[in-house]
């Protein structure tokens, strides 16, 4: 039998070769869908090796194989997971058939798991203040440490960028001047997003003593990254979502928040404060605006402020009401 976890090189192994390429070179995906997407179809490779007992070729792969697996992994995954697992093999089989390696996709008559997509818990504005206010009242911090994490928490929330985004800014993407930063988001996508008064301002603070956070020993300092650790090198993923998470309990006694709690709040204190959906769309940058709904949280009342002042049946009642 094949070893499950190390399958034989086959036809599946060279056209999972190209599709990863496919996804880089064509389709400018992030390292981070691509290794999700490789991963997915590993796992699956791997099960079809030792179900076939043979190299795995993607002729003999059918709708029965694939509900086996999926029926395998939904006993230990939730709904979410289950739908990225079918989204990686159909996306791998549409591009099969587009490159003419197979006529037809096996995933034809295999439905995607509807996802109940949660409300995120948010901040209200008073919350969010005092979180992103908080550095400045602890004394464990240095200075300039807490210049660098004042600046940050303002970029997060007032701007709304993912913290993959806010970790990977460099210097030169930064126009205080302009008020604003150049943000490369998802796929390679590039925008232009506008920063605050209040972010402008952290963010001269800091970059002041921005030199400051040479490494003790070796002296080593990131010429080009934005935010800074202690050691001179560029902020991880990791270190952000802990510096939040502290905060996120220094300011307002959470310790459910994250860096992404702050796009959220970003979204809906905007909405909330008379923005357009789609303005806040491509601040954001989806590239769909059911995406950008999904970080909204209206209150009725806000719902029908929204249609009394947008829906062209309400404005008519209202002209009628203030007829005489």
């Amino acid at each position: 039998m094949i070893n499950a976890r190390n399958p034989q090189r086959s036809g599946w192994q060279t056209c999972l070769d190209a599709f990863c390429s496919f996804l880089v070179h064509e389709k400018k995906a992030s390292r981070h869908t691509v290794s999700a997407y490789r991963s997915d179809l590993d796992q699956f490779g791997a099960f079809a090796a030792e179900r076939l007992n043979a190299p795995v070729s993607i002729e003999e792969i059918d709708k029965l194989l694939i509900r086996a697996w999926l029926g395998s992994v939904s006993r230990s995954l939730q709904t979410p997971s289950l739908s990225r697992k079918v989204s990686s093999l159909r996306a791998f089989f549409r591009y099969l058939v587009r490159t003419e390696r197979l006529r037809e996709s096996p995933m034809q008559l295999i439905s995607t798991p509807k996802v109940r997509r949660r409300i995120p818990r948010i901040l209200n504005p008073e919350q969010a203040v005092h979180v992103v206010e908080s550095p400045g009242e602890t004394a464990e911090a240095s200075t300039r440490a807490r210049l660098r994490d004042a600046a940050l928490l303002e970029l997060l929330y007032g701007s709304g960028l993912r913290v993959s985004e806010a970790v990977s800014l460099n210097l030169e993407g930064v126009s205080i001047d302009e008020r604003e930063v150049r943000v490369v988001g998802k796929g390679n996508k590039e925008r232009i997003v506008p920063l605050g008064r209040k972010c402008c301002d952290a963010l001269v603070s800091y970059m002041t003593l921005r030199q400051g956070f040479v490494h003790p020993r070796t002296g080593r300092l990131d010429p080009a990254a934005l935010f800074l650790t202690s050691r001179g090198c560029r902020m991880s993923v990791r270190w952000v979502q802990q510096l939040v998470h502290r905060y996120g309990m220094l300011g307002a006694g959470r310790p459910d928040i994250h860096p992404h709690t702050f796009r959220h709040c970003c979204a809906t204190h905007m909405l909330e404060g008379g923005a357009d959906l789609r303005a806040i769309q491509e601040f954001l940058g989806h590239s769909s605006l059911s995406t950008t709904q999904r970080y909204t949280h209206l209150s009725m009342d806000q719902l029908v402020r929204v249609y009394d002042k947008a829906h062209p049946l309400a404005r008519q009642h209202s002209v009628k009401a203030k007829k005489p």
